[in-house]
């Protein structure tokens, strides 16, 4: 199968990188709520706190390096954050301001997170943004300078109940402050296999002069992906992908200190309801067709298969059946197994019947043998009469984000 980005033009490249993005976000959509029952609300929140304050140091960076704004200033912090998954474009509508190196203010004029949480009452509201953002929102700044102090003005719960802008914050980089340590989450994730693989690639096969390949220029509360140029979109979309591994990572290794091997049940769950719906997205995002072809094509972009330097998957399409393979790669060689590639090979082919049946309910996903260096095969089909699978309960809860049907209209 080609590179999943060869071939495609410019604004379908700039579309799927605005999905990866919004399908990030909808990770903790579909991890929390499996949390509820074992930990109840507070233990719930413990393990946001672990994921976000792991993964988010780590892919801050990495960012930076791929688009050029290294630095210690408040203007790369700001950068950084319109390519994070916590905050995927005008879902979550970050107004900036850089007032100069070390001051600036930020503020959301929408937050869909608010809404997906605000009728779940005001102490579900306090969890996310007092109990969860706190650390979070630290932990990703010091990604950029461990002296930066991101601090809210006002935040829910609103009052008045219509309070807009939603909430409203500054950051302050302060030379004398003492700096924050790594967290120590970053430091664990950090060793695994995800976070140690080389930097994206902008393939040589994409136009690079059709757009930025650096962002060097003033911080954009606008910012379209369209201002990238094709090779560099490339390459921010497997960065992107990498992300959604890292939070998936951090969520699991979190989780497993508190139930151990029943992790990867949670992960299952979890995987199971993101598959689902990032498929649905990414098939509307591409126009795909309810049949075998628009499943192959959601499988070639689908997070859970990026980036091929982590994941090692071929996609086959043959008369009447659509093959995938998985082989062996960074992604399954994790020393504890908590990772999607790993849950869907050793453990569970649910994740897989959600996202083929999210594109053709009709389908038929068969686990086959695996040959030819594959750690395991299926192939899918569409029998002639077949009865339309239902969607699975995970994706439905996901469902219940405002997210899950959210759509982008800033376009470059």
């Amino acid at each position: 199968m080609p590179e999943p980005w060869a071939g495609r033009g410019h604004a379908r490249l700039a579309e799927l990188v605005r999905e990866l993005l919004m399908t990030g976000h909808l990770i903790d959509r579909a991890g929390m709520p499996h949390l509820i029952g074992r930990f109840g609300r507070a233990g719930m929140a413990e393990v946001a706190i672990d994921e976000w304050m792991a993964a988010s140091p780590i892919y801050t960076k990495r960012l930076q390096r791929l688009l050029g704004f290294e630095g210690d200033t408040v203007e790369v912090i700001f950068k950084g954050m319109q390519f994070d998954i916590g905050a995927p474009p005008e879902f979550l509508d970050f107004r900036y301001e850089v007032h100069d190196d070390r001051h600036g203010r930020f503020h959301l004029a929408h937050c869909g997170a608010l809404m997906d949480v605000e009728p779940m009452g005001e102490d579900y509201v306090t969890v996310m943004c007092h109990t969860i953002e706190d650390p979070t929102f630290d932990a990703t700044a010091t990604a950029t300078n461990p002296r930066a102090q991101v601090r809210p003005v006002h935040r829910p719960p609103r009052l008045p109940a219509d309070r807009s802008p939603h909430c409203e914050w500054t950051v302050t980089i302060d030379p004398g402050a003492a700096p924050l340590a790594v967290p120590h989450q970053a430091e664990r994730l950090a060793a695994s296999r995800a976070a140690r693989l080389p930097l994206a690639t902008r393939p040589g096969d994409l136009p690079a002069t059709n757009g930025d390949d650096a962002y060097d220029g003033p911080v954009d509360s606008d910012l379209v992906t369209e201002r990238w140029s094709s090779a560099t979109l490339a390459a921010l979309a497997d960065e992107v992908a990498l992300q959604q591994h890292l939070l998936s990572r951090a969520f699991l290794l979190s989780v497993a200190d508190r139930v151990g091997a029943e992790a990867a049940e949670v992960g299952v769950a979890q995987l199971t309801g993101i598959a689902g719906v990032a498929a649905k997205r990414l098939g509307a995002a591409l126009g795909v067709g309810r049949d075998l072809a628009g499943v192959a094509e959601v499988l070639a972009v689908h997070p859970l298969l990026l980036p091929r330097a982590y994941v090692a998957a071929a996609v086959t399409v043959e008369a009447g059946a659509v093959e995938l393979a998985i082989r062996d790669c960074p992604a399954l060689a994790e020393d504890d197994g908590l990772t999607w590639p790993a849950l869907l090979v050793g453990h569970d082919d649910r994740p897989l019947h959600a996202l083929v049946h999210a594109i053709l309910p009709t389908a038929q996903v068969r686990r086959i043998e695996a040959v030819g260096g594959a750690a395991a095969r299926w192939r899918i089909t569409d029998p002639p009469g077949a009865e339309a699978a239902p969607q699975a309960d995970e994706v439905t809860l996901v469902e219940f984000s405002t997210g899950a049907a959210f759509g982008f209209t800033r376009r470059g």
